[in-house]
């Protein structure tokens, strides 16, 4: 069990622990009782059994012990919910709300965080909603799980007696990265709190696009790699043309920038990507045109895609077989390779002589077996689950170590 550091939770504990102990104690006895009974009334015995009448005295017996076990145990968990329920007066109060996959704290100046920040010895009340599905705020050191309910605003309090951080789950099934809706309860001195609610230190713009798209868990669905499980990577989102489905049905092809990206975070069913379901929550006016501006600069920064090629090729294993310094190893070097002519033998083991354009190396990246050159043998695997922005990617990369003879 998790030591526990409110005040409150106390009460929770000794009801639990009353509970367990007259569970205990029921279980043990009827245990005995019917040890005795086997023992006493064994047929060697009592070979003949005996027609009891009843007992007035045991019937009232086992009428009443039971109703004044079953009223203890009520108003031991009544007087400990009525403690986690009475929010005293003058409490702090912070805005929680949850979201797939994540949790974000508002304050009373604005300041939100990712983490919940409490100063000690000081009784917080926490105004609980969710975005989308139902939750469960759970803090096992504070003996508190509430659930959040689209429509519904719910309210708790905690208060601790202890500086530390201690853990924050979700403790309702939500969806596929339900695991990862973790984040910390920091218990902090009063002054080391007053500092950080009123600190104004401004972080780099970059910095600020980075943590605005956390706080909002951006992240919880968009990956920043070439995973798409949830939505569509932002991985190089300023580099690529995706197809986008309008409100009436109509396709369209588009270079993502500013404007798309507002428009995708306030409403996100008017530009749907294609092969995507219209599951992200619209978030309105709740992100100004500042913030939503710097969280664009964040993800369009860059643009091209070679700049993020080389952290790909590693990503995938590329550079545990080819190099980008012109010696070959188990495969080609990359260094020179595009442009230059390139002979070896087809699937189906014919001879060719091809010049490595932008074809032939994303055929070699998604079906190497079609050509493989001379003096290497047919042992790549073959990266056709890619999508064509992370295969445009690692062209990229291939196209800026240079064409033959530029080295």
């Amino acid at each position: 069990m998790y030591p526990q550091i409110f005040s409150a939770a106390r009460q929770v504990d000794q009801a639990f622990l009353i509970i367990l102990g007259f569970a205990v104690f029921i279980l043990v006895a009827v245990t005995a009782t019917m040890l005795w009974f086997l023992w006493r009334y064994n047929w060697r015995r009592n070979p003949v059994p005996t027609d009891i009448k009843g007992s007035v005295g045991l019937e009232i017996l086992w009428t009443v012990l039971p109703t004044l076990i079953v009223l203890g145990l009520f108003w031991t968990g009544w007087t400990s919910f009525k403690a986690m329920r009475t929010i005293p007066e003058g409490a702090m109060t912070v805005a929680v709300e949850g979201r797939m996959w994540s949790w974000r704290f508002t304050y009373g100046n604005g300041k939100t965080s990712g983490e919940l920040v409490i100063p000690v010895d000081t009784p917080v009340k926490l105004t609980l909603t969710t975005r989308d599905v139902i939750h469960s705020f759970y803090v096992p050191a504070m003996r508190v799980k509430w659930d959040l309910v689209p429509g519904m605003d719910t309210d708790a309090w905690i208060q601790s007696d202890t500086v530390g951080d201690y853990d924050i789950f979700c403790a309702e099934y939500c969806g596929l990265k339900h695991a990862d809706m973790i984040t910390i309860l920091r218990v902090v001195d009063k002054a080391e709190f007053e500092t950080w609610l009123n600190g104004r230190d401004e972080p780099e713009e970059e910095e600020l696009g980075l943590s605005l798209l956390e706080e909002y868990g951006c992240f919880e669905c968009h990956s920043q790699d070439l995973s798409a499980e949830n939505a569509p990577s932002l991985l190089d989102l300023g580099g690529r043309r995706e197809t986008v489905i309008l409100r009436d049905g109509t396709e369209k092809t588009i270079t993502p920038d500013a404007a798309y990206i507002r428009q995708s975070v306030r409403d996100p069913g008017a530009a749907l990507v294609k092969g995507w379901d219209d599951g992200m929550p619209p978030y309105g006016d709740e992100l100004s045109d500042a913030q939503l501006d710097i969280m664009a600069a964040y993800l369009l920064k860059g643009g091209k895609a070679e700049d993020k090629g080389a952290a790909l090729a590693d990503e995938l294993g590329c550079l545990g077989c080819h190099t980008a310094t012109g010696e070959d190893d188990v495969g080609p070097t990359f260094l020179g390779l595009y442009g230059a002519e390139r002979k070896g033998r087809t699937a189906d083991g014919k001879p060719y002589a091809l010049k490595a354009d932008d074809d032939y190396i994303r055929r070699a990246i998604t079906d190497p077996s079609a050509n493989v050159p001379d003096g290497f043998d047919d042992g790549m695997p073959a990266f056709d689950d890619l999508d064509a922005a992370s295969v445009d990617q690692l062209l990229g990369y291939i196209r800026s170590l240079g064409k033959e003879g530029d080295q």
